[in-house]
């Protein structure tokens, strides 16, 4: 599919997933594509980093749940930022570990999860719709983590063929597998596009994280995690992601965005 497929396939209003994690393997061409088109009033369920940041600030999101939205080196995402101090956006903030417990609840179709992750926090006061659980092995109280069910999944891989078998080569997943798993269609865009008998040539098979009954369509998109980092093709673009954090938004949006310069 092309970049455009993909986003004429989503509608206003969707929850959509995005992969990767803070400012690391973003699907960051297909984001920048969702910023320039007429999408609106999405929720935007993510480890957050700069694909939550640009659609906050492009008017794009009504709700945001994520653990954190962060550019790693630049601790605090500058448009997310000010979304939620503008009153923007709503937000529902998890534990890191009780966002992974959501996904995985989704992945595999189940009502809730119990975790001990939260308990003692102020993540129950600040989210008054979560509940809690009793062990029916014992008195242990838990979390009822729900699912973070997606209507779509966009996620970015360093290599994948025609079929939608997609290939991480860099250090870590980042739970892409369980974004495609959590959602109703999972698009995949990716580095390079090879024949599926040369997925192994670069990795183990440990690597091949998604399966292709997972996905509903493959973009070929070079670089098209910029300026996050996409190992081991090109690490995180620190001087343009600094550039990102300073500017103006919308000096950014028509130099970068609007010309898909990014």
């Amino acid at each position: 599919m092309s970049i455009e497929q993909v986003v004429a396939a989503l509608d206003s209003g969707m929850t959509i997933g995005i992969g990767g994690w803070g400012s690391r393997r973003k699907p960051m061409a297909l984001v920048r594509a969702i910023v320039r088109s007429p999408l609106r009033d999405l929720t935007i369920i993510s480890y957050g980093g700069a694909d939550v940041g640009m659609l906050c600030a492009a008017g794009k999101v009504r709700k945001v749940v994520a653990p954190f939205v962060t550019l790693d080196t630049i601790p605090l995402e500058p448009h997310f930022r000010a979304a939620r101090q503008a009153g923007a956006v709503e937000f529902a903030e998890y534990d890191e570990g009780m966002f992974m417990f959501g996904l995985l609840a989704a992945a595999h179709r189940l009502p809730f999860l119990p975790t001990p992750a939260g308990l003692g926090s102020d993540v129950l006061r600040m989210n008054p719709d979560l509940r809690t659980v009793r062990s029916p092995y014992g008195e242990e109280e838990l979390v009822a983590v729900p699912p973070l069910t997606m209507d779509v999944a966009l996620v970015h891989m360093n290599r994948a063929d025609r079929r939608g078998n997609a290939q991480y080569l860099g250090p870590d997943p980042y739970f892409d597998d369980l974004y495609a798993k959590a959602a109703t269609k999972c698009y995949v865009s990716c580095e390079r596009l090879v024949e599926t008998e040369d997925l192994l040539k670069e990795g183990p098979v440990q690597s091949l994280l998604i399966n292709r009954s997972l996905v509903t369509g493959v973009v070929e998109t070079p670089h098209g995690a910029h300026f996050t980092a996409c190992e081991p093709d090109y690490p995180r673009d620190e001087a343009f992601q600094k550039l990102y954090a300073t500017t103006p938004w919308d000096e950014f949006y028509e130099r970068f965005i609007n010309s898909d310069e990014g």
